[in-house]
């Protein structure tokens, strides 16, 4: 009888378990989901997004040149005052060679000062180079080149800019026409690591780059989604392509490596979901000595 009451208590618990399996597992996975959609560090950024970038264009002298990349910060969306702050403290705490910053900045023209104010006190040793986005020209784009003058953040607008022997920074705002970005790529020393810095990756791709001509493309837009599910559906991403150029290290078709940031901020409604703020980071790494003449491939 001992025996028998044992095994029924044992029967009894292993169908509790179940039970209990059955209803936490669900909730437990997505709980998992929901913490892997957002992880905050800093206030307003979800996200560091790290990537390094290995290229025999890339001088020996500059192995280990931290790039930072911030875009559409939409002030004041979701993305507020206590939101820029924190930006700054991540921006600062990454201690980059250079700070790019990919446009849409506003959502009123009183945001502007504040803004480039606040990005305009960092103090990286190459400074801080910018292009315009699409809400950049559809209100204040007067005001933001102004307060980007103010605050000592050059303006790149179909121009370009050596960083250091070897390393050239090219920008062109979000309404690019291609055939004005060819004669500026054409103008590149093809043994120079060019980097490509624009608002959307749909410039990169429309505007016939090969690696040839740029070595590493930096944009926005896309927000990552800004409202996904589980990054598995984008209803909207802001692109033509899609989901292709949704976020992180994608290639063009014609070859050009492309990181896309999520932003910070949000746009027509201040929700997130799945698409968790970010500020990129970007580390150059030099490969071994490169032979004379050597062309990019």
């Amino acid at each position: 009888m001992t025996i028998k009451r044992r095994d029924k208590t044992i029967l009894i618990l292993n169908i509790f378990l179940r039970k209990l399996l059955f209803i936490f597992c669900p909730v437990g996975a997505l709980c998992i989901l929901l913490i892997s959609c957002t992880s905050l560090r800093y206030t307003g950024v979800e996200r560091i997004a790290r990537y390094e970038m290995t290229s025999a264009d890339v001088p020996q002298a500059l192995d280990g040149y931290r790039i930072a990349f911030a875009t559409d910060f939409h002030l004041a969306s979701k993305f507020k005052e206590r939101q820029l702050q924190g930006a700054v403290k991540a921006l600062e705490a990454l201690k980059p060679d250079v700070i790019m910053l990919g446009g849409d900045y506003q959502e009123g023209c009183e945001y502007v000062e504040p803004l480039f104010a606040a990005l305009g006190s960092l103090t990286p040793p190459d400074g801080i180079y910018a292009v315009l986005g699409n809400n950049d020209f559809e209100r204040c784009t007067d005001e933001i080149i102004l307060s980007m003058q103010r605050h000592g953040i050059r303006l790149l607008d179909y121009t370009s800019d050596t960083l250091h022997a070897g390393l050239v920074v090219v920008g062109a705002p979000y309404c690019t026409h291609p055939p004005l970005m060819q004669p500026l790529a054409d103008r590149q020393h093809p043994d120079d690591y060019v980097i490509f810095l624009t608002h959307s990756p749909d410039i990169v791709e429309s505007a016939a780059l090969s690696p040839e001509h740029i070595d590493l493309a930096l944009a926005g837009h896309t927000h990552g989604g800004q409202i996904t599910f589980f990054y598995i559906i984008a209803p909207e991403t802001g692109s033509r392509y899609g989901r292709r150029f949704l976020y992180g290290r994608r290639r063009t078709s014609r070859g050009v490596p492309v990181i896309v940031s999520r932003g910070l901020g949000t746009s027509r409604v201040p929700i997130r979901f799945c698409a968790p703020t970010d500020i990129t980071l970007v580390t150059l790494r030099a490969l071994a000595e490169p032979s004379p003449g050597r062309r990019k491939k």
